[in-house]
């Protein structure tokens, strides 16, 4: 059964490959996506929306990079990224949701939290950096909070991103030897690599309780990064009820004359022009 099993998690890998977007079609898609959240930006402006987005999901399951294209043509003071390092002493000791709360949108923001609250449902919990009874307090609570977030006006969308124990090693894999990625690759990834399971029964655990109606769990596999990207952006787009950007004319006014401006000879460094 596992030789089955295996070959056929090869070969859905195999199929995905097959099916990849070509570049050209994919970066056609995402420049029109980039469009549209562009208007989604000055929609949330102009009406005073407040939109908070979770990431969550798998090691390795391209949450960074999806996040990076949903911000890359936005203005970072419209959309904010919250990323949160571990906690200090003194948040240990205050209540666990109180350190999230501050970075809630205001009116006319949007804030994305590249992993979130369910810290203590995921890797807290796999990892034992909480009690279990505090785990199970969290699920308890946490619903209640979120109607609280909903009820205040805060639309609230969560996203899972799902990916293949056999692509998860390809990543991680192509970690180790490319400069550009080996920041991303910790003593923690590492541990949390070999306890897929455990990491499956959190997962299953905090759907079970948290998959509420005012909050639903929106479930996106990424074994195909590009088109993960598509559907989740393309998704986003649909959960917020913002109008097309009205087309506007620009022209550009004259510019002002010289009238005797001479650059000064000053003596500043230029860099370098190797290319």
């Amino acid at each position: 059964m596992a030789k089955k099993n295996k070959k056929r998690q090869v070969s859905e890998t195999a199929a995905d490959t097959a099916q990849k977007l070509k570049r050209k079609d994919y970066e056609a898609e995402m420049r029109r996506l980039h469009g549209e959240l562009v208007a989604m930006q000055e929609w949330v402006k102009s009406t005073g929306t407040k939109v908070c987005i979770v990431f969550e999901g798998r090691d390795t399951a391209g949450k960074g990079g999806t996040i990076k294209r949903i911000t890359e043509r936005v203005s970072p003071r419209v959309f904010r990224v919250v990323a949160l390092p571990a906690p200090t002493e003194r948040e240990k000791s205050q209540m666990y949701m109180q350190r999230y709360v501050p970075y809630f949108p205001a009116a006319g923001e949007v804030v994305i939290f590249d992993r979130s609250w369910y810290n203590r449902a995921g890797v807290e919990r796999v990892m034992g950096f909480c009690k279990p009874e505090e785990t199970e307090q969290f699920l308890k609570l946490v619903p209640s909070f979120e109607k609280a977030m909903v009820d205040s006006g805060i639309l609230l969308l969560k996203y899972w991103l799902e990916v293949s124990p056999t692509e998860q090693t390809r990543r991680l894999k192509s970690r180790i030897h490319d400069p550009r990625k080996v920041w991303k690759l910790s003593d923690m990834d590492l541990k949390s690599y070999s306890r897929w399971y455990d990491y499956s029964r959190a997962r299953d655990a905090m759907f079970a309780t948290t998959d509420t109606a005012w909050a639903p769990w929106y479930i996106a596999r990424t074994d195909d990064k590009q088109r993960g990207r598509l559907n989740i952006i393309s998704h986003l787009l649909s959960q917020i009820p913002y109008k097309p950007l009205a087309h506007r004319e620009f022209a550009l006014p004259r510019r002002q004359r010289a009238d005797g401006y001479v650059e000064p000879k000053l003596p500043l460094k230029y860099i370098p022009t190797p290319y």
